[in-house]
């Protein structure tokens, strides 16, 4: 296949996060009286930018979420996140080769710099990234599912898209990969197979990973 570059989403595929910001949104909109089920933020929300949940409760509802909204989700989540967050089974052994093998890497996520950042000091990731490695769809204004974000990852590591493949666990950012011209590969720990369609494969464990992409590790 000869990838030249790996681009990673962040939440539910480096760190086990989605479950954390998923109970912790549908509780927050269930309290501000936008009835939401765990369930219901997951199929709307997971793998979005929070653009996505303002834009989804006005459409619905006719209502505005509150200033300050998302500084208030975010200091809920980052307090959780210090609690209990873990990285993805498998995800420090399958960085580990691919740094040993020198196959180029870097993560594009819907979340905020911050968000990243305090995942990663909490999971004990911080050292597999580096600021040139990190992107946010804070960086292009126009979150998954826009190509946007994708693009600029690889714009940025100097790589064409055609020889970028994305690793993605939600439909949102499986239709960002394939918007953008890049293979795109679901990680189905937490998502049904049958909502990541359009993905050129699909894995349940980090560790097929390499093998799914040919990847000599």
């Amino acid at each position: 296949m000869g990838y030249e570059l790996v681009i990673f989403d962040n939440d539910g595929v480096l760190v086990d996060s989605e479950r954390i910001s998923n109970t912790l949104l549908a509780a927050y909109l269930t309290e501000l009286g936008h009835p939401t089920s765990y369930e219901d933020s997951l199929r709307d929300h997971m793998g979005a930018a929070m653009h996505r949940v303002h834009e989804l409760v006005l459409e619905r509802t006719g209502r505005r979420l509150p200033d300050g909204f998302d500084e208030t989700f975010h200091a809920r989540v980052f307090a959780a996140f210090a609690r209990e967050l873990e990285p993805v089974p498998g995800v420090r052994e399958m960085l580990d080769g691919l740094r040993a093998s020198g196959t180029a890497y870097c993560l594009a996520s819907s979340g905020s710099h911050e968000r990243i950042r305090v995942g990663h000091r909490s999971a004990g990731l911080t050292g597999y990234f580096d600021d040139a490695r990190i992107f946010s769809a804070e960086d292009v204004g126009k979150g998954k599912p826009a190509p946007d974000l994708f693009l600029h990852a690889a714009a940025k590591m100097g790589v064409a898209p055609e020889r970028c493949v994305v690793v993605e666990d939600s439909p949102l950012g499986v239709q960002a990969a394939v918007a953008a011209g890049m293979d795109v590969y679901g990680f189905t720990a937490m998502t049904p197979a049958g909502r990541l369609a359009g993905a050129n494969g699909l894995f349940g464990s980090m560790a097929e990973l390499p093998g799914l992409l040919k990847l000599a590790m």
